[in-house]
């Protein structure tokens, strides 16, 4: 027999039996697609944890400190001094895969816009690579090169100004300040612009240097970190530090703890990785190098940690379902050889070819297995698009999930995948009924009434 009389002979069969076939792939459709659902609500997690923590920053982004104790030093050991300056940014930007490297201060300052004043955390990066990393900029521009008393302020600090000569302070009602048009003053004077209680007076020998500002750009929200902080050109901002230092220091007005008071190095630097599959491997070289790392890809494969033995015990518990439709198919295909054990006998004795008889069972198991295995995609693609439209509005009832998140998620090769193996789950299951065919005897066959 050919493979045109092995397909013809395997489908009218099938037809023959349409009832027990039916029943049969039905076990096949809902073994598929349970293990396709289970495994998607898993899938569909861990795009809802990428997508949860890509909101709080890039996942491309090294966060670097000289505060790391190494482990062999946690024990009380002898721990080596390491200078973030210049040399060592040099070293991590030479390392393969890091695409820019910043370094980053960290201070806090006064700002009066008019009447209005307002305490925002100002940033001194390294304006050549700015964009980089990733910034964007709803209105206006970011920092370039040449910018000095330039700012580029988050999202959210236009709203964290107040007019200190009313009842309403920082933390109650705000105003907004176009921060593009308005002029600025920045000062490191807490106590500039508010309003002074009668008989008080300033402690002060020597005023604190005010600066004046401007606004060049205003970030686009990013529901993270950026939205509350504003930045400036590092070597611009280390200036101004440094001048406000001195001045608080002859006025004796203490030292202020948002302050990064090295000189020949600094406290923190930011790295961005070319690609988020390098991210761990850097991670580990600036590490080595004896400065801590810390990236938001941290958190997330703790996250996808948790959520792959979650889809692990979903995966187990389609898998239940799966076996036992292959168990229907071994069944079937076992009762087809009882049924048909004449007509085995008679292909034997036309001359039938022993591997013709094993591809005749063979594809007949196998073709169950993919009839169902499509069947089974679409159904799950029905669960899928029912939970994430019913299903999330209800999960929504008791508490928003947030923008973009599914329930269920199938990608393609799920679905290519989900196929392929239920496929071979009706040709492993229908193996030894198939051999068991072969091994008929051609008499005992014809005799068999």
């Amino acid at each position: 027999m050919n493979s045109v009389d092995v397909i013809s002979m395997g489908l009218r069969n099938m037809w023959r039996r349409k009832t027990r076939t039916i029943l049969t792939v039905l076990g096949v459709i809902i073994g598929t697609s349970s293990i396709v659902i289970m495994l998607s609500l898993g899938i569909a997690m861990n795009e809802n944890f990428r997508r949860e923590i890509e909101r709080m920053g890039s996942l491309n982004i090294i966060n670097i400190n000289t505060h790391y104790i190494p482990p062999e030093a946690q024990g009380g050991g002898p721990t080596k001094e390491v200078k973030l300056d210049d040399k060592a940014l040099a070293q991590i930007n030479a390392i393969e895969g890091v695409e820019a490297v910043t370094p980053v201060m960290y201070t806090y300052w006064k700002f009066g816009a008019g009447k209005l004043v307002g305490h925002v955390s100002v940033i001194g990066i390294d304006t050549k690579v700015m964009e980089k990393f990733d910034f964007e900029v709803e209105e206006g521009r970011l920092l370039n090169e040449s910018d000095t008393n330039a700012l580029v302020f988050g999202a959210y600090i236009p709203h964290m100004f107040y007019n200190p000569k009313s009842n309403y302070y920082y933390g109650g009602s705000q105003d907004n300040v176009n921060l593009m048009s308005e002029k600025l003053i920045m000062t490191m004077n807490m106590e500039y612009g508010e309003r002074r209680r009668r008989g008080q007076t300033g402690t002060n020998t020597e005023p604190l240097p005010e600066y004046k500002v401007k606004g060049v750009g205003i970030l686009k929200q990013s529901d993270g970190e950026s939205d509350y902080n504003a930045y400036m050109n590092i070597n611009h901002l280390k200036k101004l530090q440094e001048e406000s230092e001195r001045a608080r220091s002859r006025s004796s007005r203490g030292w202020n703890p948002y302050q990064d008071t090295s000189r020949d190095s600094y406290q923190n630097a930011m790295v961005k990785v070319k690609d988020i599959n390098d991210v761990q491997k850097v991670q580990e070289k600036i590490m080595e190098m004896g400065f801590g790392a810390f990236s938001l890809t941290d958190i997330l494969e703790s996250m996808q940690k948790t959520a792959a033995g979650i889809q692990a015990i979903l995966g187990g518990i389609g898998a239940v379902s799966l076996l036992v439709a292959a168990l229907g198919i071994t069944n079937t295909m076992i009762m087809s050889i009882y049924e048909r054990t004449r007509e085995i006998g008679v292909m034997k004795v036309l001359g039938a070819e022993l591997g013709s008889i094993r591809r005749l069972f063979l594809f007949e198991a196998g073709l169950i297995g993919f009839a169902g295995g499509i069947l089974g995609i679409g159904f799950s693609l029905l669960i899928s698009f029912i939970l994430n439209n019913v299903g999330i509005s209800f999960m929504n009832f008791f508490g928003p999930m947030g923008e973009g998140s599914k329930i269920s998620v199938i990608p393609v090769w799920l679905m290519a995948a989900s196929i392929v193996f239920a496929t071979l789950i009706g040709l492993i299951s229908g193996y030894h009924p198939a051999r068991r065919a072969m091994k008929l005897s051609a008499l005992e066959a014809i005799k068999t009434e």
